[in-house]
């Protein structure tokens, strides 16, 4: 069949007509359906906006665990070790000669101070024995017992007070001792006799008429010699005193005839005329020297 220019065929046309009704209805978008190509080209495409890809989660850093550093042990004092002897001292009471030149020398070697090793059971051999009994936990009766010769011989170690270190003078009112310290080395140990604790109405020594009261006290705390009195005896508002050094106000360091084995002061710290002299002489508390009094040893 021939189809002359300008002439459609009816089939042709139907054809036609059929392929549009297919594009249209291919163009439908998610707001309906697009009825004609010219409405189709004016439809802004649909955007589909893309999440950026979500960050991995956080890493956590590895946690601290902290471990507590080992407690330190508190400072010890230090002390200095001594040799048993290999012959057993005798008990010799308070009696002089040779065996008791044996008890002297032991007691220096065990830090407890005699003025000399002579043989004379005197005043500070006595003194030395009842520091020595002190230390030990002995009844304090300045005599060389059975229990006594036989400490003095086994003892392995000199005596030490408390202090961990320092150049100072000690003073332990528990056990009524006093320790002389240098760069942190007990030097010398000496029986001493602090306040009673007993109060008193005395009359004032110095003051006719006037009258001293108080509670007899030695009081605990840290403090430097101030003032001090060189030669013999000075006539105090409560007694004479021996060359007496200051610490605490009126209360000193000081000799005196009567060193029992108790606290009995008023206040003061009482050792042997012989050992007051020995702190003199070797310049054991100058001016600003520290004085520790002490009720206990302090806890850990």
């Amino acid at each position: 069949m021939r189809v002359r220019a300008g002439a459609y065929e009816p089939s042709s046309v139907i054809a036609f007509l059929a392929l549009a009704t297919l594009i249209g209805s291919s163009l439908a978008g998610c707001g309906g359906v697009v009825s004609s190509s010219a409405e189709a080209a004016s439809v802004t495409p649909s955007t589909i906006a893309l999440s950026p890809p979500a960050p991995p989660p956080p890493t956590m850093p590895a946690p601290v665990i902290t471990v507590p550093a080992a407690a330190l042990p508190p400072p010890e004092p230090v002390r200095i070790a001594a040799t048993p002897l290999d012959v057993p001292l005798v008990a010799v009471g308070t009696r002089d000669g040779e065996e008791t030149k044996r008890i002297q020398q032991r007691l220096l070697d065990l830090g407890f101070w005699v003025q000399s090793v002579n043989g004379d059971y005197g005043v500070t051999t006595s003194q030395a024995v009842m520091a020595f009994q002190k230390y030990m936990g002995l009844p304090a009766t300045a005599e060389v017992d059975e229990a006594t010769a036989s400490l003095l011989t086994v003892a392995d170690m000199r005596a030490n007070g408390s202090a961990t270190g320092g150049t100072l003078i000690e003073v332990d009112k528990d056990r009524q001792l006093m320790f002389i310290i240098r760069d942190g080395l007990t030097v010398w140990t000496i029986n001493v006799s602090t306040g009673s604790g007993i109060p008193f109405k005395e009359r004032d020594k110095t003051e006719w008429g006037k009258w001293i009261q108080g509670d007899a006290q030695t009081p605990d705390g840290i403090f430097l010699v101030d003032r001090e009195r060189e030669k013999g005896w000075h006539g105090g508002d409560l007694g004479d005193i021996y060359r007496p050094k200051f610490f605490n106000g009126g209360i000193a360091l000081h000799g005196s005839y009567e060193v029992p084995n108790y606290p009995a002061s008023h206040g003061c710290v009482r050792m042997s005329t012989a050992a007051m002299d020995m702190i003199w002489k070797d310049d054991i508390a100058p001016i600003g020297m520290t004085v520790w009094v002490h009720s206990s040893t302090p806890a850990a």
